[in-house]
């Protein structure tokens, strides 16, 4: 099985660093993850409708030369499906027993993603209401996805 996560935008911050080696590593046990992370563009607080959907394209081709043939591709996005952790791991599992061995979730910028990435989807996933930065979310995504992993393999963690 193969976990890709692109990310617009690299992460400065050394604990979010930390927890994101912490979670790679403890998914190393049941996936190949590969963590690619794709330039973010600049966007001023002030920006017009027109010039942040031009940002989110822009960010959304980077993304998209990135994506490889044959991945199933699951993207996060406030609209997209909200589900708990054990419906999170049901539907990973169903993805690979599908026969789909490669998955690439993708994080958009701070503006989000582009409709064009977003019709693209296989798969819309909201990690939430609420609103996180978008350098955390990688963090959070990695666990959840490591808590999926060990309720898809019957394992203690998940309580």
């Amino acid at each position: 099985m193969r976990i890709t996560i692109i990310a617009v935008g690299k992460i400065k911050e050394k604990y979010l660093k930390e927890g994101i080696n912490e979670y790679s590593k403890r998914l190393s046990r049941y996936c190949k993850l590969e963590i690619i992370e794709v330039e973010d563009e600049h966007a001023p607080d002030n920006l017009s409708s027109l010039e942040e959907q031009q940002v989110k394209k822009r960010e959304a081709e980077r993304v998209v030369k990135r994506l490889k043939e044959g991945t199933l591709l699951v993207v996060l996005d406030v609209r997209g499906s909200k589900m708990s952790s054990e419906e999170l791991a049901r539907k990973l599992e169903s993805f690979f027993i599908s026969g789909k061995s490669h998955v690439t979730f993708v994080i958009g910028g701070s503006l989000g993603i582009d409709k064009e990435l977003l019709n693209m989807a296989d798969f819309s996933l909201s990690l939430s209401d609420m609103t996180f930065p978008h350098q955390l979310t990688r963090l959070i995504l990695l666990e959840q996805l490591y808590r999926s992993f060990k309720i898809i393999n019957g394992e203690p963690y998940h309580r």
